[in-house]
């Protein structure tokens, strides 16, 4: 073979192969975790991680800011409400403030951060509903801040979910982090509670951020993303609304569309599940759930339960039999217990 026709087949061999390449693109994976592998970098990770998984959200920066009084509202028994806003994600998001009336110790006043269940966003108002469970706290000595979340009432932003988005918790991390800069507060003794959706979100942050040192869960989406496609069925169908739809994340088909499903890809769903990683959970958690709960089933309640138990972690369990989603028949003796379990963890 002469040295022309040697070069010819070489040229012709370097051709294909950078057309193969553009053809197909380099290969790229996406292993259990929701990272990239690409044999670009020898089958190494690229820095994608799906922004709902704990890993990204402990890798995300929650700076908050200065809280704002936008509104003086008429006082509680012995307690101050305002109508105030922070700043999550460059986004104004308002929230209710209740402050005890007096003089702060001198350690500052105890926090809870209260994080609602779902309520239609175009519905929100600020001042509505809850209104007996913050009332619970904010007269027992504690600052209480609920946030309505983006795209809730006059926040900014758009009402993403909570599921499959991290928008909600990554304004209640914000929310953390402005309250502690709240005058009269003790940043140290932070605790967090939430209903049904907000339990979600009350569970998620106390496994990415370590200053909330105790938690309180009632009837709360917590389980598992298989629990929550093959065990959950609500009494009546939840269809979100044009607005909700339209500002949503991806749910959970396009994520198995892409991932794969519970049984092909169980690394990544556990990756986004909060349950999976209690035992890094920030402090003591106390669980309540009516049995007759029609929206949230109480298996929810009894493997977070479970998975809290098996990791040797603190937790009290409360069931009440018959009752419902909010607890109605049993609301009394269910803030009781709320409030004596941060007394217990944020006071003493």
């Amino acid at each position: 073979m002469n040295k022309r026709i040697f070069l010819l087949l070489i040229g012709l061999v370097l051709i294909f192969g950078v057309y193969t390449y553009f053809l197909n693109g380099s290969k790229s994976t996406i292993n259990p975790a929701g990272n990239l592998n690409s044999e670009e970098n020898g089958g190494g990770l690229e820095n994608e991680l799906h922004p709902l998984s704990i890993e990204a959200l402990r890798k995300g920066e929650y700076p908050g800011s200065d809280i704002a009084i936008e509104k003086i509202l008429d006082q509680g028994v012995n307690y101050q409400r305002f109508i105030v806003s922070y700043k999550s994600e460059g986004l104004k998001i308002y929230a209710l403030l209740t402050v005890p009336s007096g003089k702060a110790p001198a350690e500052g006043w105890p926090v809870i951060i209260f994080n609602h269940g779902y309520i239609p966003p175009a519905e929100y108002q600020t001042t509505e509903r809850y209104i007996a469970y913050t009332d619970a706290f904010s007269r027992n000595g504690y600052i209480l801040l609920r946030p309505d979340y983006r795209g809730h009432g006059d926040s900014e932003g758009n009402p993403e979910g909570a599921y499959y988005s991290p928008a909600y918790t990554i304004d209640v991390l914000n929310a953390l982090s402005s309250v502690k800069k709240y005058p009269g507060v003790n940043p140290d003794r932070i605790g967090m509670w939430g209903h049904s959706m907000g339990g979600s979100i009350t569970l998620r942050s106390m496994v990415v951020s370590k200053d909330i040192k105790a938690g309180v869960i009632w009837a709360g989406v917590v389980a598992s993303y298989e629990d929550m496609a093959k065990n959950w069925s609500r009494s009546r169908p939840w269809v979100p609304s044009e607005r909700e739809q339209a500002f949503r994340r991806p749910g959970r088909q396009a994520l198995i569309d892409k991932y794969g499903d519970f049984s092909k890809n169980p690394g990544f769903w556990q990756s986004i599940a909060p349950i999976s990683f209690v035992k890094d959970i920030s402090g003591p958690v106390q669980i309540q759930h009516g049995t007759a709960d029609e929206e949230v089933p109480v298996l929810f309640s009894e493997k977070l339960k479970e998975a809290l138990v098996n990791k040797g972690k603190s937790v009290e369990f409360y069931t009440y039999e018959g009752d419902d989603h909010n607890l109605a028949s049993n609301l009394g003796v269910a803030l009781s217990r709320s409030v004596e379990f941060f007394d217990k963890y944020l006071k003493n």
